[in-house]
């Protein structure tokens, strides 16, 4: 005899009959094909055009192979602007963390006035990155509102251009950056300083921990996640960064400013697209080099706290 196998019921056979009726994996389709169409075939002609003569100025296009490469490694340009990207993108995610981060401890309570101020706090998140940029170049200029309350309070007139300096200037930029997207890093932090589970405090406080050592030594390590997720973000986000910068100084001044995105923009408006397109290329090289190490480094801190 053969050996009796186990029954399947029929109201399981039926349950996963319904499941594959109501759930087909073809409603996915539409999804994976917008996914395909603009995000993998423009990523595809990226790698492509980076090794191609194409410009507005040809009605052919020639393969090239690397000289798009060693052109702009050769005049500075490329060199220049992943420099100033990355000093960029320290000074984003040291800023937006920094802010995020005391935000977070300050209104940690839940009072009414509390909750208030988080809502506020969140507004620049939810704004137009080009409203906060052109709100902040008015607010900046010599003779624009910072510079008239200052002159009202020192009672002497104040001029100072703030976004005219070629060594402070991408100091000012990057904190206005960070002052857009450090309410959702307080968020963040936020979520994590409510995840530290109460027992842990109690049985610190219990022992005599001073507020200061109990917040450093017992619950600061409980954020390592939140620390990691707003490295991260604020890193890769602030290194394809474009829009604050080109409302505020479009590069300037003196090309202080220019980061990869906005001078790969200013390439494509002079019809240089083989340039622009290896420019990005190597910005998405870049990010993508640039994530794992620090994604694997702070992963590995949160397995040590």
């Amino acid at each position: 005899m053969r050996p009796a196998r186990p029954a399947r019921t029929r109201a399981g056979r039926r349950r996963r009959g319904n499941d594959r009726r109501t759930h087909p994996m073809w409603f996915m389709a539409p999804a994976y094909v917008l996914l395909l169409i603009f995000f993998f075939v423009p990523t595809l002609f990226n790698f492509i055009y980076a090794f191609t003569d194409w410009s507005g100025f040809k009605s052919a296009i020639r393969p090239v192979g690397l000289d798009n490469f060693r052109s702009l490694i050769s005049d500075g340009t490329l060199l220049r602007s992943l420099r100033i990207t990355v000093v960029y993108a320290v000074l984003v995610a040291t800023f937006q963390n920094v802010f995020g981060f005391l935000l977070a401890v300050l209104l940690e309570r839940d009072t009414v006035v509390n909750r208030i101020a988080r809502v506020f706090f969140l507004i620049p998140v939810m704004m137009s990155a080009l409203a906060v940029g052109y709100i902040f170049q008015a607010l900046l200029k010599p003779d624009g509102s910072l510079n008239g309350l200052l002159s009202a309070v020192l009672r002497q007139h104040v001029g100072y251009a703030w976004l005219g300096d070629t060594t402070w200037t991408i100091v000012t930029v990057a904190v206005i950056h960070a002052w857009k997207w450090m309410g959702l890093s307080m968020l963040i932090y936020l979520a994590g300083l409510k995840t530290v589970p109460e027992d842990i405090t109690e049985a610190a406080r219990i022992d005599g921990a001073s507020r200061w050592r109990m917040f450093w030594s017992v619950r600061f390590p409980f954020l390592a996640p939140a620390i990691t997720f707003n490295v991260a973000t604020a890193l890769l986000g602030s290194m394809n960064g474009f829009d604050i910068v080109q409302a505020t100084t479009a590069g300037g001044p003196a090309r202080t400013t220019e980061i990869l995105n906005v001078f790969i923009y200013r390439t494509f408006g002079q019809g240089l697209f083989a340039q622009a397109t290896t420019m990005s290329l190597v910005l998405f090289l870049v990010v993508l080099l640039l994530a794992f190490p620090v994604i694997t480094v702070l992963r590995k801190r949160e397995e040590i706290l």
